[in-house]
């Protein structure tokens, strides 16, 4: 490849690569917190309705106060959202613990309408010392409020990758990446000073978008200057600093208790990382592309230079970046959009049939992600587990996709964490170890779909419009985790509905990809008649490529969803 081989005039692993990719892999890190933050700042403590302001003179323990005030439910525990109208003074009198002729009377039973928490509520602060819903009493009535914060959040990434993708493209990685740290650190800090939960939702939502600005433009300017044989490697590395990045959340969530202390503690950060991106380099190919080719001459000499072939790097002139470019240039020509995705028969039911993988992977591991309580065990063990699930399930699917095929093992990664999941609606709740295991094993799976996913995508889609496919099926993986935390809701009235959905999606479209081709072995397509020769079983005309072109898809191998 033309720029390939101008890459490696410059150094292609030079010092210069190895300090760009690390810098760049950090923010990652701090990513993965942004995105299952929900997880302990909206984590719901123990509560129940406060005791009647005329208890206060009263010389009563808390437990005492709790018995006269709430009844109980069938487990035996306080209700929460319920209170009596009045005091249940003979309660304490059954106890032997109080007794006085006026509780006495009581006990005929008559006073046992409930009413509301009109009072507010009390809340157990074992696990963490404050949290949005104990600070706005986003329980009972107001208790999907709290599912609403992460969808409002998601929908922040979902527009996010639509204005910084198109931003991007037009005005350059490094200056949408300064922004987007810059938006983020900002945003995230409000977040943390917000005093209403309307403020709240506001800066999650701008926290989103600028989470899609960083990942997009990151992830750009990583694959965009270093050579295509090491891209699957630095992109697996970039995948695992997302997963170490769902380790480190559990860590700080541990010591840092606070809900606004948290979220400071996963966006002061940002700061250090928008001074640091003012070193990064823009990258050479855009500019070339977009006619700046003055520009691209500085960069390219300035990283020869640190790389320690600055002899090489004065050679470099207009004509000699036009000769090396001339392909790519001649390839940039010509106009394609969305639409083309649904133009022909075979594209149709590939992009549907990808489509429904992606968003039932994003939905199903939303679900389980950022629901971590319900599994009554340690959140912050959990969410270790959860993170560290990843790591032997993208060892297993990159095994699998080399020796099985990527058909088969996209089927099966779905299939398998769809039955994970509904297994779980057999096992009573009380088995909590059974009920944990069947999760982690969900989640892995569904952590190995991803991972496929990205693979698989760019190696079916034509290289003409392989960017506007690679965009809608990731929009779809964004919708498919705003509705997620929304259907959780569901368990408010039948508690096994959530289980059942988050079940049956990923099997369903684990049987839709079955009508996906497979890639395994084969050349890349580079024009939608590739496609439909493909599709209608003809032999493609066109050439193999080199194995060097099927590295450049697997650059997005093993990355984390956003």
């Amino acid at each position: 490849m033309p720029f390939a081989e101008l890459l490696e005039l410059v150094g292609s692993t030079g010092r210069f690569q190895v300090v760009h990719v690390v810098l760049l892999c950090i923010p990652v890190l701090m990513m993965a917190s942004h995105n299952l933050l929900q997880n302990f700042v909206a984590s719901v403590p123990r509560h129940y309705c406060s005791a009647h302001t005329n208890l206060s003179q009263a010389q009563l323990s808390p437990e005492e106060a709790l018995l006269i005030t709430v009844p109980r439910d069938q487990a035996g525990k306080p209700q929460r959202c319920q209170r009596y109208i009045y005091p249940q003074w003979h309660l304490l009198a059954k106890n032997g613990t109080y007794g006085s002729g006026e509780q006495e009377d009581a006990q005929d039973g008559l006073d046992v309408e409930l009413q509301g928490c009109t009072d507010g509520w009390s809340y157990s602060m074992t696990e963490r010392t404050s949290t949005i819903i104990s600070e706005w009493d986003l329980v009972c009535d107001l208790r999907s409020l709290k599912q609403m914060g992460q969808t409002v959040y998601m929908g922040g990434v979902l527009v996010g990758a639509l204005i910084f993708g198109v931003l991007s493209d037009r005005y350059g990685r490094r200056i949408l990446l300064l922004i987007s740290n810059l938006l983020m650190a900002v945003s995230g800090t409000c977040v943390a000073l917000s005093n209403s939960f309307s403020l709240f939702c506001l800066f999650r939502f701008v926290c989103g978008m600028a989470l899609s600005g960083l990942g997009l433009n990151t992830f750009s300017l990583i694959v965009e200057w270093i050579p295509t044989r090491v891209r699957t490697a630095v992109g697996t590395i970039t995948g695992y600093c997302y997963t170490f990045g769902q380790l480190m959340l559990a860590v700080l969530a541990y010591f840092i208790r606070d809900w606004r202390w948290l979220t400071l503690a996963v966006s002061l950060p940002f700061y250090v990382f928008f001074l640091i991106s003012w070193w990064f380099h823009e990258s050479s190919r855009w500019l070339v592309l977009n006619n700046k080719p003055e520009e691209a001459i500085k960069t390219l000499k300035s990283v020869a230079k640190f790389n320690g072939r600055g002899k090489e790097g004065e050679k470099i002139d207009e004509k000699m970046l036009h000769e090396f470019m001339k392909k790519e240039m001649s390839g940039s020509q010509g106009s394609y959009s969305v639409l083309d995705l649904f133009r022909t028969p075979t594209m149709r039911s590939m992009t549907a049939s990808l489509s429904a993988v992606w968003l039932s992977t994003s939905f199903a591991y939303y679900g389980l992600a950022m629901d971590l309580q319900k599994f009554g065990v340690d959140i912050y063990l959990i969410q270790v587990i959860f993170g560290a699930v990843d790591i032997p399930a993208k060892v297993v699917i990159t095994v699998s996709m080399s020796f099985l095929g990527r058909r088969p093992s996209q089927c099966g990664a779905l299939i398998l964490a769809g039955i994970a999941i509904l297994s779980n609606l057999l096992v009573p709740q009380d088995k909590q170890t059974v009920r944990t295991c069947l999760a982690v094993m969900g989640k892995g799976c569904l952590a190995a779909s991803f991972n496929c996913c990205f693979l698989y995508s760019g190696e079916l889609f034509p290289t003409i419009i392989r960017q506007n496919g690679m965009g809608w099926v990731s929009m779809m993986a964004r919708v498919g985790a705003m509705v997620a935390p929304m259907v959780l809701l569901a368990g408010d009235y039948l508690p096994w509905l959530p289980g059942l959905i988050y079940g049956v999606a990923p099997i369903i479209s684990g049987v839709a990809g079955i009508f996906l081709p497979e890639t395994l072995g084969s050349p890349l397509p580079d024009t939608i008649q590739d496609v439909e020769d493909r599709g209608s079983g003809r032999r493609s005309k066109m050439a193999p490529k080199e194995a060097i072109s099927l590295q450049d898809t697997q650059a997005n191998l093993l990355k984390q969803p956003a």
